[in-house]
């Protein structure tokens, strides 16, 4: 008989934090860890480049241990062999301690070429993540979803919370919904929800992305029993170029059906002071306001899906 491998399982988080079992999965690659590194907070990627210097000194100094011949070192001090093997990788030098037998300067040798590796590496690492482009591109809270013009409208608020403008972002919406296939399955499907407006020259500090609920629109007609149902989610994506750096930024938000406020639209953010100024009030840029319920969407704020 043949009998099947253990399955492999590994817990992995995605960019918001949800934990994913994956089974039967490729175990991971070396090449892995540079992207591991590039995506790690930076206190943990500088605690791991900390953890590896600590660890080839401390190996380079069980070899100086094993085959002695470091003048100025006490016999058997593991403290004083890890000190100059420091000096050397870091091409210190002070000169207490120094190499006298042939071991010893063949083992300096092979640490020599070994710190010249891992200093360009680390420095290759550091430059790397350093001029990454991060965007702070921030999302509402929650999807308003509520008459606009007399029309049901799904809305959300994105926004740059840096001072600069990202050049020609884009808005992407994708609806991802569970089937039910002629087979008795079940089959998640992905769909894309036009926008009455998906480009923007510059995205600055906000910008209200709306879909029109009107005949033809995959959410024409549903309820929250529906989008409960069918495990509704909404992936939004935001793609430009940093008007700074020239470089292309790029961010997401995954919102459930649970996220979504029925009966609800985005709470105004600007408004004319008397002297004819304009005021952008980011304090409320999560807010949302109540709408009346109407006929072809009754639904009052009071009975939204709460978080």
């Amino acid at each position: 008989m043949n009998r099947k491998s253990p399955q492999r399982e590994r817990r992995v988080r995605d960019d918001e934090g949800q934990e994913i079992i994956l089974r039967g999965a490729a175990p991971g690659r070396m090449s892995d860890l540079y992207h591991g590194f590039l995506r790690a907070p930076w206190l943990v990627a500088l605690a791991a480049v900390v953890a590896g210097f600590v660890l080839i000194n401390l190996a380079f100094a069980l070899g100086y241990l094993a085959v002695g011949g470091v003048a100025g070192a006490r016999p058997g001090s593991l403290f004083d062999a890890y000190a100059f093997s420091v000096e050397t990788m870091c091409t210190i030098g002070y000169g207490d301690m120094h190499p006298v037998s042939a071991a010893a300067h063949l083992l300096v040798t092979v640490e020599a070429i070994v710190g010249l590796l891992v200093t360009a590496l680390v420095t290759g690492l550091a430059f790397a993540k350093f001029s990454q482009p991060r965007a702070r591109i921030v999302f509402s809270d929650r999807v308003a979803y509520g008459p606009v013009n007399g029309v049901p409208t799904l809305s959300f608020r994105v926004g740059n919370e840096r001072g600069n403008q990202i050049l020609e972002a884009t808005v992407r919406v994708v609806l991802i919904r569970t089937e039910p296939t002629d087979e008795g399955g079940v089959f998640y499907k992905m769909y894309d929800l036009p926008l009455a407006r998906e480009r923007s020259p510059a995205l600055s500090r906000s910008w209200n992305a709306m879909h029109a609920v009107v005949p033809g629109s995959l959410l024409y007609g549903c309820t929250p029993e529906d989008l409960r149902r069918d495990e509704v989610e909404l992936l939004v994506t935001v793609v430009g170029t940093d008007d700074t750096s020239l470089q292309p930024v790029h961010a997401r938000k995954r919102y459930v059906d649970r996220d979504i406020a029925w009966g609800t639209r985005l709470a105004d953010v600007l408004s004319v002071r008397d002297d004819g100024g304009i005021v952008l009030d980011l304090e409320r840029f999560h807010d949302l306001a109540p709408t009346k319920p109407r006929e072809g969407f009754p639904y009052p704020e009071a009975e939204r899906a709460e978080p």
